[in-house]
């Protein structure tokens, strides 16, 4: 699993490089979100552009990954693809979550994570 990570001010944005978010590599999403969460400051952004499929899986994982933020921590969500977006409004996820339409509309351009 292949996740990004820069700091632009006191937000975290953290991109995944991968094309999928699946069974096959959820665990290693989670550990990898938990070290990213942990040391990040109170705004940590999932840049999830890049990804084209997420499975029930997935969909865990980056919940599991929200509930590590702890205190005024918060997991956001950007970029999300068409095929990404159904599984979040499918779910009602997509209520639970702040999502954004990409990374540059919340840092202005500055979130050249990749």
């Amino acid at each position: 699993m292949d996740l990004k990570q820069s700091d632009h001010g006191d937000t975290r944005i953290i991109t995944v490089s991968e094309p999928r978010i699946d069974a096959a590599v959820a665990i290693q999403f989670k550990d990898q979100m938990r070290e990213l969460i942990a040391a990040g400051p109170d705004r940590v952004i999932l840049d999830l552009s890049r990804v084209g499929f997420i499975d029930s899986s997935g969909l865990g994982a980056i919940v599991a990954s929200m509930k590590q933020a702890t205190g005024p921590q918060r997991l956001e969500l950007a970029g999300l693809t068409r095929n990404v977006q159904k599984v979040f409004a499918l779910t009602r996820m997509d209520r639970v979550f702040t999502i954004h339409p990409d990374v540059s509309s919340i840092t202005g351009g500055l979130a050249d994570a990749g």
